[in-house]
């Protein structure tokens, strides 16, 4: 956790939950975090963003909602009126599409998203999909406290 605290990412109630047994932690949240730095380099941090929070939002997942929610209004982003790029988007589409129904995302989407992002950037899109739902799922099923950790 210090290595993870080290690069400056925030201690939150779903890592201290993670926490209870290291293996998982490094698996749900370290894995993360390092395929998110991945998808940011292919896409940009600000794509990447909205399509996680675009997941969140659709899974109703209170925690990375409000985790996302306090990242757009730092940067001052109202995500309900932002004026977003084409690939962004297809990107919030997309997000929605998987979180909502993964095995019916619409053919015309799936068409256009080969069209738009390489194989490469789509396998690395969809991974983080599922990270993002499965981080989703970990903190509804045990409830994980949304609030900010007060350090």
């Amino acid at each position: 956790m210090d290595n993870h605290l080290a690069q400056g990412y925030q201690l939150t109630n779903e890592k201290l939950t993670l926490l209870h047994n290291v293996t998982a932690f490094h698996t749900l949240e370290e894995s993360s975090y390092e395929l998110d730095r991945e998808l940011q380099r292919l896409i940009g941090k600000r794509a990447a963003d909205f399509y996680e929070y675009a997941i969140s939002l659709q899974n109703d997942c209170l925690v990375c909602s409000a985790y996302f929610s306090r990242l757009l209004e730092k940067n001052h982003i109202d995500f309900a009126t932002f004026d977003f790029t084409d690939d962004e988007r297809l990107l919030i589409e997309y997000g929605r599409a998987i979180a909502r129904d993964p095995k019916h995302v619409p053919e015309d989407l799936m068409r256009l998203m080969q069209q738009t992002f390489t194989e490469e950037q789509l396998v690395v899109i969809t991974t983080m999909g599922v990270f993002m739902i499965a981080n989703n799922y970990f903190n509804d099923i045990l409830n994980v406290d949304p609030a900010p950790v007060q350090e």
